[in-house]
This record gives C-alpha cells, structure tokens and sequence, in this order.
C-alpha cells in the first residue's frame, strides 16, 4: 500500500515531511513542533520516528517537544550524533533502515554539512534530500567543498527519474532566479516557473526528472558551453556555478 506524505511548512521557509501508511507514521526533520503536532492531532495519527538529515538548528530545533508529546525514537547520522539530539538510533551511509514496513537507504550528501545524509524510500520512490539537492538548486556548502556536494548530487542524480525529491526549503524565487540567469533558453524551467507563479504547481516535493531539466547545478553538460568552460570537468562547472550563486 502507498504511503501519504504531508508536506508541513515550518518556520519562515522549511519543510517537514510525515510520511503515514498502515504501520504508522514517521517525520522528516523538525523544523519547529508547533505544526508538526498540530497536524498529527488534526489527522488522528501517532508518530513512531523522527528522522534527522543534519544538524542545523532550523532541521532538529523542535526535536525535544515532538518527542516529549509523542514518544518518537529519533534516528539521524553518526557522523553527526555529536551535533544532534540525542539519538535513539546512529545511521551511516549505505546502511539500510525499516520503517513503515519500507526499506529505507541512507544516503551520504556532504557538502551544505559535514555528516549531512539522505533519506530514500526505493519503494514508494520518496527521497528527502533536505540542503542537499533542493528545488532548482542546490544548498550552501557551509562546510563541505565543492567536490564533496557534486559526489553528493551525483549519487542522487543516479536514483530513477521518477523519485520524488522532498527537499528543505522554499527558496523557489531565489533558486528560479538564478536558474534562469544561467538557462534563460531552456523551456522546461521557463513552465515549472511559470506554474509556481501561478500556484499550479508547489515548489517541492517535485520529480527528479523534474529537477534533471530546470536545476542548473544537475545541468552541468549543457552549460558547460555557455560558461566558456568546454574544457572543464563537471566538477569544475558545478564550482563555478555553485560560485556563481553565491555571488548572485
């Protein structure tokens, strides 16, 4: 049976995500509690687990409340636990969890964090890539370099084309700008900002494939040419880009 994601707005510009199915129901990250509790109550639902992608106080800060109210088990990296709440279970990369009677891969997503991980449901074709891959961008590298966040998308990029992208954030209007300062002839980014314009469509979740074709920084062969960086290996064109947004 699918199962039902909720996608919760927190804070100014956050997602959480609760995933709910016959065997309970799980959160992604933890934004704040306030919204995340009020949505369990309208809906009638427990929680059985929180799951952390990173450390960042904007991901985990409502971690304590949630599981006061809710007895929730929190899972979240490793190689992070040092950084996060305390955790009931430390994953690492390439480990496999189950959870909602789902399989579930933890991915390593280095770059925005140290540690930082993903979280992919092969299943029902749901990956929550948090500040790693994000809705036409991609997220800033605070602490990893350049070549650790192109391994990161690279490893994301390979999962199907029809996985569902459940990222951090809403920075739609910043990352759309900046795509189409790079892209401004592709046709595909033109549509998906024209339908969030007009509210058709949500900023996230959205496809990979989606992503493949308006997100510059997984576009790096078809602008590598217009950069003038025909010589350059895709690593250096996802740096030059990744500078090129800082600097927007």
């Amino acid at each position: 049976m699918p199962l039902e994601l909720v996608t919760l707005r927190c804070l100014r510009d956050n997602y959480a995500y609760l995933l709910h199915g016959p065997e309970g129901t799980i959160l992604i990250d933890a934004p704040e509690a306030m919204p995340i509790l009020t949505e369990l109550e309208a809906r009638g639902w427990g929680l059985d687990a929180i799951l952390l992608t990173h450390h960042h106080d904007d991901h985990i800060q409502g971690v304590a409340a949630i599981v006061a109210k809710t007895g929730a088990q929190v899972i979240g990296a490793a190689a992070d636990a040092h950084r996060l709440p305390h955790l009931d279970r430390q994953v690492r990369p390439g480990e496999d969890l189950d959870l909602l009677g789902q399989p579930i891969r933890v991915i390593d997503v280095s770059g925005h964090t140290v540690g930082h991980v993903a979280f992919h449901f092969p299943q029902t074709g749901h990956a929550f890539t948090a500040d790693s891959l994000m809705a036409m961008g991609c997220g800033r590298l605070f602490e990893g370099d350049p070549a650790m966040m192109w391994d990161s998308l690279t490893r994301l990029a390979a999962l199907p084309d029809d996985t569902l992208i459940c990222s951090g954030h809403d920075y739609c209007a910043a990352n759309g700008a900046f795509a189409l300062s790079v892209d401004p002839d592709n046709a595909d980014l033109q549509q998906r900002l024209s339908d969030i314009q007009e509210s058709r469509t949500p900023c996230a979740p959205a496809t990979l494939a989606l992503e493949k074709a308006t997100n510059p920084f997984l576009r790096v062969n078809a602008l590598r040419g217009p950069l003038g960086m025909q010589g350059s290996d895709d690593a250096q064109v996802f740096a030059r880009l990744r500078q090129m947004k800082d600097e927007f």
